[in-house]
């Protein structure tokens, strides 16, 4: 992309990110976010086919981050268990690492998709996140139970419950943009009291 282009697509991203942190994707227009950018509808659409392309290429890259994060997550744990590790080290990392290391630098991203996705494909992440979370986390007991965990047994329906009640809680101070010290405070406090019913559940404790 020649330089006048990537610079002018720059202006474009930065004009489509605050639109639609400003309004939402329902209530953001064409329009609007062509005058943040200084140019005409048309002249956007020389960067993105239509307003639900604009949002993708805002929260895509995040999305992409917290999947590539959860199966090298997955794959290190399933590694760990089969290697014997210490119950110590199983929980060395959890999604509170998620939070740090990949949503935190992409705060404004993920509040797009948290709290201005309404009407896109993206409007029921944490729902379909915990989904696709619960199955792992079932293969996982499954594989502890195995390799002679006590494990606590535990149905699909309470599963979900808590993991979402786990991700919304972690997710909370994020979407009402506490500043970095105090989310840290707050995520320590949820790892506290959310990680002792994690490890009675998979028998580590």
């Amino acid at each position: 992309m020649p330089r006048d282009k990537t610079l002018s697509h720059i202006k474009v991203n930065k004009a489509i990110k605050e639109e639609f942190l400003e309004k939402g994707f329902e209530n953001a227009s064409i329009r609007s976010i062509g005058a943040r950018a200084g140019m005409t509808s048309a002249g956007l659409y020389r960067h993105y086919a239509d307003k639900e392309a604009m949002f993708g290429a805002m929260v895509e890259p995040l999305i992409n981050g917290i999947k590539d994060w959860t199966r090298r997550h997955t794959q290190k744990k399933n590694l760990m268990v089969d290697n014997k590790a210490d119950k110590n080290e199983l929980f060395g990392e959890t999604f509170i690492d998620l939070i740090r290391d990949v949503i935190l630098p992409m705060r404004d991203e993920f509040k797009l998709l948290m709290t201005c996705s309404r009407g896109t494909v993206y409007e029921n992440f944490i729902h379909d996140y915990v989904k696709e979370n619960q199955k792992a986390f079932l293969e996982a007991i499954n594989v502890l139970k195995d390799n002679g965990y006590p494990v606590v047994p535990i149905d699909e329906e309470e599963l979900h419950m808590l993991l979402s009640a786990y991700l919304t809680a972690c997710f909370e101070p994020i979407i009402h943009d506490c500043d970095e010290a105090t989310i840290d405070k707050y995520l320590n406090t949820i790892q506290e009291f959310f990680m002792p019913g994690w490890q009675r559940i998979m028998g580590l404790n």
